[in-house]
């Protein structure tokens, strides 16, 4: 299994600050991160000056429009070529979602990697045809869509030339429940359209994307915060770096367990095997010349001697020396034509 490309989504849990998302970089650095997101916006091209806010966002940030929100979180195009050269002096990847034309552009010229695409531009099939044009790596977020839907977000994208895209399966709730991230639709959107499929995690703690890794993942986007009790619309759902870093590493040691998926035994099961298999025992002393029965024999441990599985080729053979009770039959000891 390819190893699982691990995304941080600091989104805009730098809450407008420059100072604080650079030590975002630091943290998904530190916790083991492939990549840093954040969202670029102009939030005149992203929301009308009335659009509502979501539930938890008005849970999360009070007496402030969507509109008013967003434009104290956004970043200037100067913040993020900063930021996108302090990522790559810190030696992790940059990137970052765009919400509108005018910032998919600079993303394109910044120099980015790879475009991730949100949930909420599924069907904002402009944007994608644009993006898809450069024939760059795309990584779509599907929550909220149908199959359909998804289906014609990627018709579209393949259709300008650009193979090299990722679904994502995601749950847009923040914070999602457990009854309600059906993981399984990885699987379906696996067979569906033969794509690379992982998964972005809004749920809370980290069960959920070990269990999307399990089933095959090869993506995980989980949201990043240094402090979740910082004032903003994302910390509560996010993981604090300590998280992080448990998430990692468990997501690296789940991928060594998976093997090659060949049944046998492991190297280090050799020894093991000896110790706890069963042999074929003299349950008492055996006379040289004796015709071995059935009372003759126990299974016992260890398993070095003769197997259990022979045992009917063992009874009615010939001791060819004097056998003490409780010893390990060896093969040296019987002559078998007396069967």
């Amino acid at each position: 299994m390819a190893r699982v490309f691990l995304i941080a989504e600091a989104g805009v849990n730098h809450n407008g600050d420059l100072d604080v998302a650079k030590k975002l970089i630091d943290a998904a650095k530190s916790s083991g991160a492939d990549a840093i997101k954040f969202q670029t916006f102009k939030t005149e091209e992203l929301a009308s000056f009335n659009a509502p806010k979501a539930k938890y966002q008005k849970k999360t940030v009070r007496n402030e429009s969507q509109f008013k929100m967003l434009k104290r979180l956004e970043l200037t195009n100067e913040q993020f070529e900063n930021l996108f050269s302090y990522a790559k002096k810190k030696k992790i990847m940059f990137l970052s979602t765009p919400f509108c034309f005018e910032s998919a552009d600079f993303l394109k010229k910044l120099g980015l990697k790879y475009f991730k695409i949100s949930s909420g531009d599924l069907t904002n099939l402009p944007l994608l045809r644009k993006i898809a044009g450069w024939k760059m790596p795309i990584i779509l977020s599907t929550g909220m869509g149908s199959l359909d839907e998804i289906r014609e977000a990627v018709e579209e994208i393949i259709s300008k030339g650009n193979k090299r895209l990722i679904l994502l399966h995601c749950v847009s709730s923040y914070p999602a429940r457990f009854e309600d991230l059906n993981l399984n639709a990885i699987k379906t959107m696996k067979s569906e359209f033969g794509l690379p499929i992982g998964y972005s995690d809004h749920s809370l703690g980290i069960e959920a994307s070990l269990a999307a890794v399990s089933i095959g993942a090869v993506v995980i986007e989980k949201h990043f915060t240094l402090d979740r009790n910082m004032s903003g619309p994302d910390h509560k759902a996010s993981l604090e770096p300590v998280d992080y870093e448990l998430m990692v590493k468990s997501i690296r040691n789940i991928e060594k367990s998976f093997g090659n998926g060949i049944k046998r035994p492991q190297r280090c099961e050799l020894t093991m095997r000896k110790i706890v298999r069963k042999s074929l025992v003299s349950a008492n002393d055996i006379p040289k010349h004796s015709k071995i029965e059935m009372s003759m024999l126990a299974i016992k441990r260890p398993g070095t001697g003769i197997a259990p599985k022979f045992l009917d080729r063992v009874v009615g053979s010939i001791a060819l020396e004097k056998i003490e009770k409780d010893k390990t039959m060896k093969w040296r000891m019987l002559n078998e034509k007396a069967n």
